[in-house]
């Protein structure tokens, strides 16, 4: 669905997305504060997994959603659950200095957090009784206890929300809403456990919401654990194409090679702005400052960096101040900009499926996007584990005078025979060979989806034992079916919208 402007000007803030259907946001019987603060954001209509998730939530029950980068999920989750708040009355709801939220929000990373919570407070914008309060690692303890108190709608990344629930300064008994988002993500980063203690923190809820990339093995053990009777809706799936982004790829000799492709494509005077991705920490740094010293507006982002740093950063992009970034795949989740033009892979993604969440950080309300790869020949397989996944091929190109001396061996990127080989002889989809419900270092963590990169977002919070986890009544949650718990899974025009994550 889409957010169609009546207004020429963009508005001048972080809630934004795409789409192209006819559904409007009065149709959906929302509070009339929410409408109004909707249209004085300049939209009026929706995307299309908002028009499905909208009232699918509001009826009630737990829903499973996939939907691409871009979709505007986010506003599919918040616009329902924050209906329901306004109309429950907030005024006379909220007991004072006391930190026990009605909806609770879980984000892979900070700056995925900061976004939800910059778009919740754009709709709660002149309503009094709610209040929206952002919880993540890197912020000072007392400084996020503070906002805490009175908020009945919580973004939390899972790590610090558990430190503040064991130190008392937040309750969720009162939880009626679960939101997860990017719940792919979160068992990549090693959170399964941190969920399955939350879930239990908050067992009587009345609604779950899980969004996440794909409907994995690995990702349905855990809705099974964590829904009850969900509602599935799938909007997009792997293969599906970006229709807006042009995908191509550039094969190089060596890594000074590929320096001198990535500083030709930065000089394209197309390009507005661009978010270059590193495949580590060290490299992000060297890549924005030899890039710095070229000439070239530029600045690194990574999960390594301070929590203040790292927010300036990207309100500097935001606002058009930065050209160039240089990110990791952690740093970069969560970034929602529509003037980024163009997305190049320097350093290659770990996983098939993070290209596609790479690539879709352009493209965005309603614009189009370039994404370019940047390959060395020892690294074909992992482009032909990419053009696997997504069922795509990548069309190689050439720029006249920095055309490769070698040719690849096998003619992958938009080679004439198309894809070789089939869908299940190539790349390991959950990228790696764990456990049993995933993948990864971490093949132990019941719900799969190892911590490959050895970093939880800067959410570094240690390990909790399984003792540590607060102990589950038997009649905590009624609605739950009784059973094993992490049980197979059962068979069975430029336009903005809202949240383009």
């Amino acid at each position: 669905m889409t957010f169609s402007k009546e207004n020429k000007h963009e508005p001048k803030n972080s809630t934004q997305d795409l789409g192209n259907t006819g559904s409007q946001f009065q149709n959906f019987a929302l509070a009339a504060p929410l409408l109004k603060n909707i249209a004085e954001l300049g939209f009026t209509q929706a995307t299309p997994v908002q028009a499905q998730v909208i009232p699918a939530a509001l009826a009630g029950g737990d829903l499973l959603v996939s939907s691409q980068t871009g979709s505007g999920k986010t506003a599919a989750f918040l616009l329902p659950l924050i209906h329901q708040l306004m109309e429950s009355n907030p005024k006379n709801s909220p007991v004072p200095g006391r930190a026990q939220p009605k909806i609770l929000v879980l984000c892979p990373t900070r700056e995925l957090a900061q976004q939800v919570a910059a778009d919740a407070v754009n709709f709660v914008r002149g309503t009094k009784g709610i209040r929206v309060a952002t919880v993540m690692g890197g912020m000072p303890y007392g400084k996020q206890i503070q906002a805490l108190k009175g908020a009945l709608l919580v973004v939390a990344t899972p790590g610090r929300l558990l430190d503040l629930c064991d130190s008392k300064a937040i309750r969720l008994d009162d939880v009626q809403q679960l939101v997860i988002d990017e719940a792919d993500r979160m068992l990549d980063m090693g959170f399964a456990e941190d969920l399955e203690a939350i879930d239990q923190r908050c067992a009587g809820r009345q609604q779950t919401l899980m969004f996440s990339a794909t409907f994995a093995p690995n990702i349905m053990a855990l809705a099974n654990e964590l829904t009850t009777d969900a509602k599935r809706i799938e909007l997009a799936h792997a293969g599906e194409k970006h229709a807006n982004i042009e995908q191509k790829l550039h094969w190089a000799d060596s890594m000074s090679h590929k320096h001198k492709l990535l500083e030709h494509i930065l000089a394209d005077a197309s390009l507005d702005q661009a978010v270059v991705f590193a495949s580590t920490q060290v490299e992000s740094e060297k890549i924005a400052d030899t890039l710095r010293a070229n000439g070239y507006e530029a600045t690194a982002l990574h999960g390594a960096m301070p929590q203040a740093v790292r927010m300036r950063r990207l309100e500097s992009l935001r606002k058009g101040h930065t050209k160039i970034l240089v990110a990791t795949d952690v740093a970069a989740r969560g970034i929602d900009v529509p003037r980024i033009s163009h997305v190049i892979n320097f350093g290659l993604p770990m996983k098939p499926e993070d290209y596609t969440h790479r690539i879709g950080r352009t493209g965005r309300a309603g614009r189009n996007g370039v994404a370019i790869t940047l390959v060395e020949h020892r690294d074909r397989a992992k482009i032909r584990n990419i053009e696997r996944f997504t069922q795509q091929d990548i069309v190689a190109s050439v720029i006249a005078g920095l055309e490769p001396q070698a040719k690849p061996s096998f003619g992958g990127g938009g080679r004439p025979g198309g894809r070789s080989g089939n869908r299940s002889g190539g790349g390991n989809r959950s990228g790696g060979s764990g456990g049993r419900y995933g993948s990864g270092a971490r093949s132990e963590s019941r719900f799969g989806g190892g911590n490959a990169g050895g970093s939880r977002s800067g959410d570094s919070r240690p390990a909790r034992s399984a003792d540590s986890r607060p102990a589950r009544s038997a009649d905590s949650r009624p609605k739950r079916p009784a059973g094993p718990r992490f049980a197979k899974p059962k068979s069975g025009g430029q336009r903005r919208n809202f949240s383009g994550n």
